[in-house]
């Protein structure tokens, strides 16, 4: 695993913008960065792809374990929400995509941070942008890409036993957000989907089911907007009544908390690719980190030489976990974005932060390995 400098293309913005990516600067400042890359080996993305269908494996173990225990209130969901829950669960609604968030060097096992499975962006960028670059870019060695995302989810689509319209949501005023959104909609389209979109305020009720703006039954949805959000809104009270099929589903609650962190840790202690987490501080052994158990964007973090108090999430419930500070390669700190469609491997995804807090002033840098 390296770190290595380029010149970026000069035309970058402008193929960014042929592509839709209207979030390849952020505030003046290059969210998309093509002054470096990293080269794997073959044999670094196989450990990456194992790690991951291993931590995939264990997370959906700990996820039945919670459900049949009851255990929504170490995990921080809502009482009234857990029937929701359950009832997703037994269904076994699938679910489309999430990623994983690790930590590692190119040495020893990779090891979980935290599991986005409900809301996690990224997408378009891992999917699309950097393979994009990888094709129009010349190397004086042989090019791959741990990259099989595009192709994944447009033939995951029909798999889900959806119907013929599927709606997508998020909230306004965000333009990555509505970047992944509308990359979502395209594969859905692909695989012979209609999709209309419309905002999260958008979606009505009239006293028997979710609509549209056009009155049309609202009868599954994409929805990039969190379950705990959702379920504090006030037509969130009508989803349990409701008949509409939900992406990411409402189980995906239950591995979204982060205080799922600590029951991984319970079930499987001592497991290669995870790190000690507890619901009460000084029993990981060492330097920890807190995080509130439904946080975003590395706010309300506590960490050794680190304190936020700044962000939303400060009054929440919080997980301790073992302090595993970020590799640094070329003065930045890279947390590693492992993917997975429809439960499998299929693609990876860096950002870059200046600290080892990874927050949403990070850059997204492309990747390649080499046989």
């Amino acid at each position: 695993m390296q770190r290595l400098p380029q010149d970026p293309r000069p035309d970058r913005l402008e193929r960014a913008r042929r592509m839709g990516f209207a979030f390849a600067e952020y505030e003046g400042e290059p969210y998309w960065d093509e002054s470096a890359y990293y080269r794997f080996t073959a044999a670094e993305v196989d450990t990456l792809e194992e790690a991951t269908a291993e931590l995939e494996a264990r997370m959906r173990e700990a996820a039945d374990y919670a459900i049949r225990h009851d255990l929504n209130g170490p995990l921080g969901i809502p009482a009234g929400a857990w029937a929701l829950v359950k009832r997703s669960w037994e269904r076994q609604e699938p679910s489309l995509y999430g990623r994983m968030d690790l930590r590692w060097d190119g040495s020893g096992p990779p090891k979980l941070l935290e599991y986005n499975a409900d809301t996690p962006t990224t997408l378009f960028e891992a999917a699309v942008v950097q393979w994009e670059w990888l094709e129009s870019s010349e190397f004086p060695h042989a090019k791959d890409q741990f990259n099989s995302l595009h192709e994944a989810l447009i033939a995951t689509w029909p798999r889900l036993a959806l119907p013929r319209r599927v709606h997508f949501a998020c909230a306004r005023g965000t333009a990555e957000d509505e970047g992944t959104v509308d990359y979502l909609r395209d594969t859905a389209i692909q695989a012979g989907l209609d999709a209309p979109f419309l905002f999260m305020d958008e979606i009505g009720w009239d006293g028997r089911g979710f609509r549209d703006l056009e009155e049309r039954p609202i009868a599954a949805i994409f929805k990039l907007y969190p379950w705990d959000w959702l379920l504090r809104e006030e037509f969130g009270r009508h989803v349990p009544a409701a008949a509409t099929r939900w992406i990411e589903p409402a189980w995906r609650l239950v591995p979204t908390s982060k205080a799922f962190l600590s029951l991984l840790w319970h079930l499987f202690p001592d497991h290669p690719n995870l790190l000690p987490a507890f619901l009460e501080p000084g029993r990981t052994g060492g330097p920890e980190i807190s995080k509130p158990i439904f946080g975003r964007e590395g706010l309300n973090i506590v960490a050794p030489g680190h304190s936020d108090a700044s962000g939303p999430y400060g009054d929440q419930p919080r997980v301790w976990q073992a302090y595993a500070e970020l590799p640094v390669f070329g003065g930045r700190y890279p947390v590693l974005g492992s993917w997975v469609i429809a439960g499998e491997p299929a693609g990876l995804g860096i950002r870059e932060d200046a600290t080892p807090i990874t927050t949403d002033g990070s850059r997204f840098v492309p990747h390649l390995f080499t046989p």
